[in-house]
């Protein structure tokens, strides 16, 4: 992806690479996990502990060739993430996330805005996919408001499986959430 810089709020997008791993998973960390993750409102703290991703997971996906992770950096710091990976005539969106403290400012929805341009101009992508954690309703709500829709479409939560967290409760699922890009 070409470094594009966004003059009026002076992000710089550009592709991770391994010298980014450790600001990646720190700052998905920072998004999802723990208290310091209640400072933004994207925290799963309340029905996830342990860990949300690791170096391994994050130099995947930047290894991966039919993948992209996003990096948005503000005044040279990693402050915004998110995956891309092309699956035939959609992409998917994932391992998103904002800097707690930047949370709620319109970050986000330049992100995604941004995202989607990608998937369609390089992929030539029809659509958006991505999977939420269907008990997440303020979050699922946002992305409605993004234009993605509910499908109602549900994969289990890997439960047993600590590389995705330690759930809190039983009843966690994904839900395929699609948005129509041309």
């Amino acid at each position: 992806m070409d470094t594009a810089d966004t003059a009026a709020n002076g992000l710089t997008f550009r592709d991770a690479t391994d010298a980014d791993v450790d600001a990646i998973v720190a700052l998905i960390e920072s998004a999802y996990r723990g208290d310091a993750s209640r400072t933004g409102w994207t925290t799963e703290a309340d029905i996830l502990e342990g860990q949300r991703t690791d170096p391994e997971g994050v130099l995947e996906v930047i290894k991966s060739p039919d993948s992209r992770l996003l990096t948005v950096e503000r005044g040279g710091a990693v402050v915004a993430c998110c995956q891309l990976e092309h699956r035939g005539d959609h992409a998917y969106f994932g391992m998103f996330a904002v800097s707690p403290a930047l949370q709620g400012a319109g970050l986000g929805k330049v992100i995604i805005t941004e995202a989607e341009r990608h998937a369609c101009e390089t992929w030539g992508a029809r659509a958006m996919h991505m999977t939420v954690i269907s008990v997440r309703n303020d979050l699922i709500a946002w992305y409605e408001r993004r234009g993605y829709r509910r499908t109602g479409e549900m994969t289990p939560f890997p439960y047993g499986d600590e590389r995705f967290g330690i759930p809190q409760r039983a009843d966690l699922q994904f839900e395929l959430l699609v948005k129509p890009l041309a």
